[in-house]
């Protein structure tokens, strides 16, 4: 059954239209897809990195297609001559739109040619006419509220790898030295374009609950400035706020699962493989690690190696990234130990020993293939916590240092004003955390029964089942 559904997928893969036919054109399209953001690419491991100020100067003077300086979206309008200094002449929520607009268009791009190398490497390179990675494939093709989850997955990477260039100002003219940098607008009693500066006109712009003291959503300040989620009680964009914090949490959550899946999977391994004594000592050093209240332990660490050298990482993201990492492997250890010790009492792990296969050789090639669905399933449930537990520290002013920008700091400065015209400030980042949080739940959800072997069998009885009925 399963070789017959492979081969209608692999005539339908080949009526695909062609766009390369080797691994090196598929490559070399990623490349040329690749090539107008590398500048992007480049400022981002130099904020994470400490790689110096040289670095900084040049990833900064590197071209991208999708920035705020190739779409401006900052202008002053000038009656009878329409908006000066946006792109095209475009209002600045019209110029904003465009450059989100095509920055999720460009995200999408990549997903489609992901997916066709995949294809292209499963009909041209792949060894085997069929694996029960196929299976998992087409069962996750039929799972809506996995594929809603893998939606909303892919859109909340598309706002972190693209922060800088989708919110309406910098960081820098934002938060960091306002006073710095000036705006253009129109002034209606001098009759002529004037300049201000960044900080004052964030003084001037401030939501602090009252109707004369409020830019909500989707709204223009007094300075013709745009902001789609309206200012915070300092009179900073919001919407910037939100997606420079969306790649910190971005990058909290995937360090974090990264880390704490590689030693969970190395330690399910060793102690399925050996067992006995091995066995038993990891088990104890797990109960030991869970038994410890886990928030208490973040905090308490945090604050203890908060001012140590890598505590200044990224402005604290990857301390805290350790600390999730190293104190929550235990859960994910025990969702992969069961399968793995029924993986490694099977006949061809004593084979391979037969064989005189090295120990860890025969760990990787046999039984970890097993075992990585079970982990790929808690990761991406997991990572949702790892994220709410990132907000929650920032949200009682640990975690991340300020200024740089986090949910659940953004929460925590809207909180006082959630009942007043200003409740955007708390409930726009507030949203997010749930969406997000529920994107990764639906996705493992998508993904274990994708992997499972039974719901794959209950699938295949009643499309069987219904072929029959339709043919009778």
């Amino acid at each position: 059954m399963s070789g017959n559904v492979y081969q209608r997928d692999a005539d339908r893969t080949r009526r695909l239209p062609v766009l390369v036919t080797s691994a090196a054109g598929w490559a070399l399209v990623a490349g040329l897809l690749a090539l107008p953001e590398f500048g992007a690419v480049l400022q981002f491991a130099a904020e994470v990195l400490p790689l110096g100020a040289g670095a900084s100067s040049l990833a900064d003077s590197i071209p991208t297609l999708i920035s705020r300086g190739t779409i401006p979206n900052q202008g002053a309008y000038v009656p009878g001559s329409g908006w000066q200094g946006t792109f095209l002449g475009l209002s600045p929520a019209g110029a904003w739109a465009l450059r989100v607009s095509l920055a999720f268009l460009y995200g999408g791009v990549w997903c489609v040619w992901l997916w066709y190398g995949y294809r292209l490497w499963r009909r041209e390179y792949r060894d085997a006419d069929w694996t029960p990675r196929d299976d998992a494939v087409r069962g996750f093709a039929r799972h809506r509220w996995g594929q809603f989850g893998l939606v909303v997955v892919v859109l909340f990477l598309i706002l972190a790898l693209f922060a800088p260039a989708l919110g309406p100002t910098t960081m820098e003219r934002n938060v960091e030295d306002p006073f710095s940098y000036e705006v253009s607008y129109y002034d209606e009693d001098a009759g002529a374009v004037q300049t201000v500066t960044v900080g004052q006109a964030n003084l001037d712009s401030t939501s602090q609950g009252i109707p004369e003291r409020n830019v909500g959503l989707f709204s223009y300040d007094r300075y013709n400035r745009y902001h789609p989620f309206g200012t915070l009680p300092s009179g900073q964009d919001l919407f910037t706020a939100v997606a420079l914090g969306a790649r910190v949490s971005l990058f909290i959550g995937l360090v974090a699962i990264t880390v704490s899946a590689a030693v969970s999977a190395a330690l399910a391994l060793i102690s399925a493989y050996y067992g006995g004594l091995v066995d038993l000592a990891i088990v104890l050093l797990s109960d030991a690690t869970q038994s410890l209240p886990q928030l208490l332990v973040v905090i308490m660490l945090s604050v203890v190696l908060s001012q140590t050298w890598i505590a200044g990482l990224y402005n604290g993201a990857v301390l805290l990234s350790l600390i999730f990492a190293l104190t929550g492997w235990p859960s994910l250890w025990r969702a992969v130990r069961g399968p793995a010790l029924q993986v490694s009492e099977r006949a061809w792990v004593d084979a391979a020993d037969g064989y005189g296969l090295d120990s860890p050789r025969t760990m990787l090639r046999h039984i970890f293939p097993f075992v990585v669905g079970y982990l790929l399933v808690y990761a991406s449930m997991s990572l949702g916590g790892i994220i709410i537990g990132a907000a929650g520290l920032s949200f009682l002013g640990l975690g991340v240092t300020a200024p740089t920008p986090e949910w659940g700091r953004l929460v925590n400065v809207g909180q006082p004003l959630l009942t007043t015209v200003s409740w955007h400030i708390a409930v726009m980042p507030g949203v997010l955390i749930v969406i997000v949080v529920t994107g990764f739940n639906a996705l493992g959800d998508g993904i274990r029964d994708a992997i499972d072997s039974e719901t794959n069998l209950e699938n295949e009885e009643e499309a069987s089942a219904a072929a029959s009925g339709a043919g009778g």
